[in-house]
């Protein structure tokens, strides 16, 4: 049995590389959200008006569009069905914060078209809530009482959170390449903004992939914990 706990033992240096690009992309995403905040499109749209215009296209038009606090904090609600926007998003007329609001627009488009990825990632939301919550507590009692079940019913669990932030990636992907052709085909951004908007969007995709990698490279660090500790 190792003599260390969870937190210390040598296999923490496997997740470092994940932690750091999460810290990256959260970095780059602050910055590239910041760059393109300063530039307004010329259309003199708000994000909140391209909102409500892209939902209109697909018969969404009574969709609440909310105003919410925080930054960055925008969402599209499944449960009630309603797109939620951020300080720094709704009202502005920013190439960056028309993007985002495309983004969860896009989202709204898939659950009305039952896109499979996203359709799977509400089923499990639940399950991984629980799962997120109870794993690394259950792991970590299973090793103070060297009990096997309890260590593999916390990697179980475990395991349903990195299922979760892998299916995430494409239902993100896939919404903001929604927003970006949709952006396109009414005219709303120039070939340029559009870059911008893209530059945006791609800066938030890493951050889905940052922590899909964080989840991953845990599993695989409960896993050699688990093993050396039944040897």
């Amino acid at each position: 049995m190792m003599g260390y706990g969870y937190g210390l033992d040598p296999t923490i240096i496997i997740v470092i590389p994940a932690l750091l690009l999460s810290m990256w992309a959260q970095a780059r995403v602050n910055s590239t959200f910041s760059q393109y905040s300063r530039v307004q499109a010329r259309a003199g749209v708000t994000a909140d008006s391209v909102a409500r215009s892209l939902l209109g296209l697909y018969g969404m038009a009574n969709m609440p569009v909310n105003h919410v606090s925080g930054n960055l904090t925008d969402h599209y609600d499944p449960r009630n069905k309603t797109l939620n926007l951020s300080d720094s998003v709704y009202g502005s007329r920013s190439i960056a914060s028309i993007g985002v609001a495309a983004h969860e627009a896009g989202h709204a488009i898939q659950h009305l078209e039952m896109y499979t990825p996203l359709v799977f990632r509400n089923t499990i939301v639940p399950v991984v809530n629980l799962a997120t919550t109870a794993s690394t507590p259950l792991f970590f009692v299973g090793l103070l009482m060297s009990n096997s079940l309890l260590i593999n019913i916390g990697i179980m669990l475990f395991t349903a959170a990195l299922i979760f932030h892998v299916v995430t990636l494409p239902v993100e992907i896939n919404a903001s390449s929604r927003a970006l052709k949709l952006l396109e085909q009414t005219r709303t951004l120039a070939p340029d903004e559009l870059a911008g908007a893209k530059k945006v969007l791609t800066a938030a995709a890493w951050t889905y992939i940052a922590a899909a990698l964080t989840s991953a490279l845990t599993l695989v660090r409960m896993l050699l914990i688990s093993r050396s500790r039944r040897r």
